[in-house]
Parts: structure tokens; C-alpha cells; sequence
């Protein structure tokens, strides 16, 4: 158990986004905890890189195990369907067992990892850890849409591109996670509008679900970017928790304020 129940977490209408990092060295321990399937996953996969998604894999589990007061290792998961097909190999992630409308969105940038949690609708979050972008023109213009290339190209130097670039990115990670779709979605069509401050309201509508979602920043340190969807209605605190719980390491996520509509 971790302190945070999800009778308080509905309550508030709070989001919990737990932050962690995870080592490199194999551990049994976390194996006991995955399903079959996700032992699969990581032992496909090349070190480090298994031996990571098994770790937080396993962290997930804990942490949704002590909200509902449940067995990490006797957690069921499956998938939501996706908004625009029948597919449900990429809706968004549910607990299937035990039943709970308890939603979680998880992300990862090497040994970092973001596990949003919600209690009153749907959460999609994103984690960059910032690099030097090869060809940053390249790249953005695949993603980003005519007001957001000319915003990068009004700033003054490439540091300052860099940071728009990571934050429009993990704005729009974060949106296109919430309404489920990821990233069959185009990129180019979803404006989260990186010259203004968080949070912002953005608009990306699907066959089901919102119309609008509310994106936040989240502080996560230098050289790391992260980003919050939610839906606009939820106007409970978003709180940054660290891998001892709740009570021991939040940060309350500034709201900034009344967010004009897109």
C-alpha cells in the first residue's frame, strides 16, 4: 500500500501523475508481479530495454494495487476500444480485473517513467527526455501544424526551439493518448499552441469522447518534458507524486489560472 486510496482520489477529482526511474539490473522479484503476456513483451525485447519496461510494468501494478487495495500480481489488463475501429490490440489501456472505473495512462523516456491516475475520466500523459533534435525542421513539420512551425520559427536561438518543439510534442502525446487513438493520429491537426502557457485548452474530436481536452505542463526538471490531457470538465488538483506516495513527495501542478477556449 502507498497511502492513496481511491475513495480520497474520486473525492478531490484529484489526478495523481507518479514519477519514478527505474535501474538496469534484472530482478525476479518483478518478474512474479507481470502477466504472461507482458513477461513476453520484455523478453523480446533487448537490454536494457526488457529488463526496464518489465521494471515499470511492475511499478504500475503496485501503485494501481494500492489504490483499490488489491494483489498487484492478480490485476487484470486489457484495452478500450479505439475510438475509430474495432481493433482492441490499441485502444487505451483499463483494469479488467478487478472491475473500476480507475484510469491510468503510462509513459516512458529511458529509464523515466509518468503513470497518470484518475478516478473522474480520461487521462493521457506524455515524458520526453530532451536531445539534440538532427533535424528539427524535418521533424517538426511532420508534426506540428502552420501557427506552430511559425512560432518556432520566430524564437531567438536553438535552445529555445528545442523547448517549444518537446513542448508541443508532449502536448500533443498527451491529447492524442486521452481520446485513445495515439499515434495514427495526425499530429499536424492537433494545435496545442506552444507559445502559450499551460494550461491550454486544445481541440481534437473523435467519433467518441471529448471535443475539447485541458493540457498541463508538468515541472519535471531540466532536460525532461511532460505533459497532461484531460477532460476540460475536471477542475480537481493534479498533483506530481514521487515513488514513495502521497505522503511523502507531491508537488501540486500550477493550474494558471481561467484557460480561454480553442
Amino acid at each position: 500500500m502507498h497511502g492513496a486510496s481511491y475513495r480520497t482520489l474520486h473525492e478531490t477529482d484529484a489526478v495523481h501523475v507518479w514519477q519514478g526511474k527505474v535501474t538496469d539490473h534484472y530482478d525476479p522479484v518483478v518478474l512474479a508481479l507481470l502477466s504472461p503476456d507482458e513477461r513476453a513483451v520484455a523478453a523480446r525485447r533487448p537490454a536494457p530495454v526488457g529488463t526496464r519496461y518489465a521494471k515499470v510494468h511492475a511499478e504500475v501494478r503496485r501503485i494501481l494495487a494500492g489504490y483499490l487495495d488489491a494483489d498487484p500480481g492478480e490485476l487484470r489488463m486489457g484495452r478500450m476500444p479505439c475510438p475509430r475501429c474495432p481493433d482492441p490490440a490499441h485502444g487505451r489501456p483499463r483494469l479488467v480485473v478487478p472491475g473500476t472505473d480507475l484510469d491510468f495512462n503510462l509513459s516512458r523516456s529511458g529509464p523515466h517513467w509518468l503513470l497518470a491516475v484518475s478516478a473522474r475520466g480520461p487521462v493521457g500523459v506524455d515524458l520526453e527526455t530532451a536531445r539534440p533534435v538532427a533535424d528539427l525542421w524535418t521533424t517538426a513539420a511532420a508534426v506540428m501544424s502552420p501557427s506552430e512551425l511559425r512560432h518556432l520559427r520566430s524564437l531567438p536561438d536553438e535552445a529555445a526551439r528545442t523547448a517549444a518543439y518537446y513542448r508541443a510534442w508532449t502536448r500533443k502525446e498527451a491529447v492524442v493518448k486521452a481520446s485513445g487513438v495515439g499515434v495514427v493520429a495526425d499530429l499536424r491537426a492537433v494545435d496545442v499552441r506552444p507559445h502559450a502557457s499551460a494550461p491550454v485548452s486544445v481541440r481534437h474530436a473523435e467519433p467518441r469522447g471529448p471535443q475539447v481536452w485541458l493540457v498541463r505542463d508538468l515541472p519535471l526538471g531540466p532536460d525532461r518534458y511532460g505533459a497532461l490531457a484531460g477532460e476540460p470538465e475536471a477542475h480537481g488538483p493534479v498533483l506530481l507524486v514521487g515513488p514513495a506516495g502521497p505522503g511523502t513527495a507531491v508537488v501540486p501542478v500550477p493550474d494558471g489560472g481561467p484557460v480561454p477556449r480553442p
